[in-house]
């Protein structure tokens, strides 16, 4: 199995990279896993920005239809949408300065993997920051 992420790689991410993460997918909806690693991200400090189509305010947070439409910084993108739309969330997530690129479990694009990287960008790709986060020890 190929890996996308080591750990000193996700815990950089996690850790150091910075706490504004604009995750791509999230709604709402308490049921979907973007919901819940949103709350996982917040209780690690980290600000949380819903990327969604419906814009909605999720955890306190004002959505934003895209990744353009947000008028701040944004540290980190995670991405919770299909693998086939990925790609194209990783190259805006390079255009608007962002520091790295967080696809979630079986969202995978090899090719956007490897351009994120050789734009300079920290990339892990098809692993849980929900997971991750406790098997690092950081909650």
């Amino acid at each position: 199995m190929t890996t996308y992420g080591d750990d000193a790689t996700i815990r950089r991410i996690l850790t150091t990279t910075g706490d504004t993460w604009a995750v791509v997918g999230l709604s709402d909806n308490p049921e979907r896993a973007a919901y819940r690693v949103a709350e996982k991200l917040q209780r690690i400090g980290k600000r949380v920005v819903p990327v969604h189509p419906k814009a909605e305010t999720v955890h306190g947070e004002q959505g934003y239809a895209s990744l353009g439409e947000i008028p701040f910084p944004v540290d980190v993108v995670n991405v919770f949408v299909n693998s086939t739309l990925a790609g194209d969330i990783a190259d805006r997530a390079v255009a608007i300065g962002a520091k790295a690129v967080w696809f979630q479990l079986g969202v995978i694009d090899e090719a956007a993997y490897g351009r994120t990287r050789d734009a300079g960008l920290l990339m892990v790709m098809d692993r849980s920051a929900g997971r991750e986060i406790p098997r690092l020890g950081l909650m």
